[in-house]
């Protein structure tokens, strides 16, 4: 098979390389006052390397590609869309949008700041890599992240199926409507988190912030730590086995929380049956 290999070209126009198939790209930049669409529309099997891109939706609809040490800006709109089969490693994504409704992509060592990042997508893996991002992977499935460093508002909302192991959120409304989800070893930082969701576990995790998991169905924290965290638990069906303190716990509807010490405990004008129990280790006593 040969390949096409481009060195060191500029290119503006709209659809500058339309359909290019099994072709390498270095030192290339995708900018210019043409300020043309869809670059690479349509393309297979590409790589990219050390290239830098200004220009509105230059990966779209493409199939197997490879981009390294490169750079997408903020004006780099919508930039991969429709794509499947992609290895972005050491790389800068920015501009809205960047990932949408795309399959099988990973990133490894690179930086993301994208509103609106990964919706509807499936198979994304994140490594080693920071992320700000508003609404990240919005009604997405089969997600994976692995020492990430994550800011924004509302992610992971109706996200089916994901994994996060040793990260940083700082987020908040995480979570919410959500199924099957498994975070381990992380600090997840926010306010109301995980509401409505079904499936959530926490493993060794630091959960900071106001009005965490109410409304959940199937929750459960194994050796978690809790700050700041008020009004907890409230109508959700949760086993939880707490290190330290709680500040309060309110009507659980079912299930066992076990921590240290809670501050209060609130077990009154609830609108539904609740007889989740709190066990305080300190005392052995159930409440």
């Amino acid at each position: 098979m040969n390949r096409t290999e481009i060195r060191v070209t500029q290119f503006d126009e709209e659809r500058a390389l339309y359909h290019l198939q099994h072709g390498d790209l270095y030192s290339c930049i995708f900018a210019g006052p043409a300020d043309g669409e869809s670059a690479l529309k349509e393309s297979r099997d590409v790589r990219f390397t050390d290239c830098s891109f200004s220009l509105r939706y230059p990966l779209w609809h493409t199939d197997t590609f490879r981009m390294k040490n490169t750079t997408l800006d903020e004006l780099t709109r919508a930039a991969i869309w429709y794509s499947r089969h992609g290895r972005i490693e050491d790389c800068v994504l920015g501009g809205i949008k960047a990932v949408r409704e795309c399959e099988d992509i990973q990133i490894t060592g690179s930086r993301i700041e994208s509103p609106e990042f990964g919706w509807k997508s499936a198979g994304i893996s994140l490594t080693d890599t920071q992320v700000t991002s508003e609404y990240l992977f919005l009604d997405s499935r089969d997600i994976t992240l692995d020492r990430v460093q994550m800011k924004g508002k509302y992610s992971f909302q109706y996200v089916n199926s994901l994994e996060i192991r040793d990260s940083v959120l700082d987020t908040k409304d995480a979570f919410w409507h959500s199924h099957g989800v498994t975070v381990r070893n992380s600090v997840v930082k926010g306010e109301y988190l995980g509401w409505f969701s079904e499936g959530l576990t926490l493993i060794g995790c630091k959960i900071i912030g106001t009005q965490p998991l109410c409304y959940c169905k199937d929750l459960r924290l194994v050796d978690c730590t809790m700050e700041e965290a008020d009004l907890s638990f409230e109508y959700s069906d949760v086993e939880a086995e707490v290190r330290g303190h709680i500040v309060s716990v309110k009507n659980p509807r079912s299930g066992c929380i076990t921590a240290d010490s809670v501050g209060e405990i609130i077990m009154e004008d609830a609108v539904m049956d609740c007889t989740g129990r709190v066990i305080l280790r300190n005392d052995g006593k159930a409440e």
